[in-house]
């Protein structure tokens, strides 16, 4: 149940209980919810006034849901319902309408601050065959005269950087998260030596730094990037990163390669995806881990750039295992086929 859920809920409950400030005024990325009104709004439907209502509809309307409304009602109207209906769909839950405890719950995870609603969507249903990634508007790519294989330079800003983790812990952890993409695709990346002309500049930034999405202090958005080919990364500096929770012991640790991962697959121009294994999900529980490329996020960035040619998945192998045998199935049935045709040949001259 809701009640039990662990990290996120227990944290945020105690941000937004330290602060003087009304829900009116609660950042849109933030769900402030209680052990008193999580029942109010879990029960809620069509038509209920709920005092709280309106930070779901902002939340909402911050992540592409729902129409910006300065004077949005604490009313569970028609279109919130509906933008809840949308909400459930591109994250993987149960599509209820509903305030359930689940959609709740993944509301008040701390996530990417790219939208989930800017894309064009990639969606193949087929037996053992099931892909739900997405692109943003226009599938762009980074291109690079189309030469392929394709060497990308990214860099780090000294001017916006954290001093809890030490530049080369930055740098290494940053490195293995380019390499998890590196690996399935023709496109390398190599570190600058001047941050100024890196096709691709880190760094990490506090509240609002200029690029019309401000960060929200502790845990809510986690980071943001950029499509291709504007090449910017930005993370929360007040977040607690970890690059080992065996060393950062803090409840509310950010793993930085799996939000690294997760932001260099924006960079490359892959949108969030409904698959809850997937790096390109948009959301992440302090203290879990989930930096491996799933098979979405393969065939998506693939669908943009090709495959590493010394690339071999699990899936791949199975599926050159399945055509092979499907070759000698044929082959055999053949063979099967032409010595029963030789038996009766055989036995009609017999007889």
């Amino acid at each position: 149940m809701f009640l039990s859920l662990r990290h996120s809920f227990m944290f945020l409950v105690t941000l937004f209980l330290t602060s003087k400030a009304s829900l009116q005024d609660a950042p849109v990325t933030k769900i402030s919810v209680t052990n008193r009104n999580i029942q109010s709004f879990t029960n809620a439907g069509r038509g209920n006034i709920i005092t709280g209502i309106s930070q779901f509809k902002r939340y909402l309307s911050r992540f592409g849901y729902l129409k910006n409304n300065d004077a949005f009602s604490d009313k569970f109207d028609a279109s919130f319902e509906s933008a809840l209906i949308k909400y459930q769909r591109n994250l993987g839950l149960q599509v209820t309408g509903k305030l359930d405890s689940n959609t709740v719950s993944q509301m008040i995870t701390p996530r990417c601050g790219v939208p989930d609603t800017r894309k064009t969507r990639h969606h193949q249903n087929r037996i053992h065959n099931t892909t739900h990634f997405v692109y943003f508007p226009g599938k762009p790519r980074w291109s690079h005269d189309n030469d392929m294989p394709m060497t990308l330079t990214y860099g780090f800003s000294r001017d916006y950087m954290i001093h809890k983790l030490s530049l080369q812990e930055i740098r290494e952890t940053f490195k293995r998260a380019f390499s998890r993409w590196s690996s399935v695709i023709p496109v390398s990346f190599v570190e600058a030596e001047d941050y100024g002309f890196a096709d691709i500049k880190i760094g990490f930034y506090s509240g609002d730094h200029g690029d019309g999405e401000p960060f929200d202090g502790v845990l809510g958005v986690l980071a943001h990037s950029f499509s291709p080919e504007i090449g910017r990364l930005h993370l929360d500096a007040a977040e607690t990163w970890a690059v080992d929770f065996k060393v950062t012991k803090s409840e509310v640790a950010v793993d930085l390669e799996s939000v690294a991962t997760h932001e260099i697959g924006h960079l490359l121009g892959l949108s969030h995806s409904s698959v809850k294994e997937a790096v390109m999900y948009p959301s992440l529980r302090p203290r879990d881990k989930r930096a491996d490329l799933n098979i979405d996020d393969i065939k998506g960035v693939q669908s943009l750039y090709g495959s590493n040619p010394n690339f071999r998945s699990q899936w791949s192998l199975e599926s050159d295992i399945s055509a092979n045998h499907g070759e000698k199935f044929g082959v055999d049935t053949f063979r099967l086929f032409i010595i029963g045709l030789i038996i009766v040949i055989a036995l009609f001259y017999i007889i």
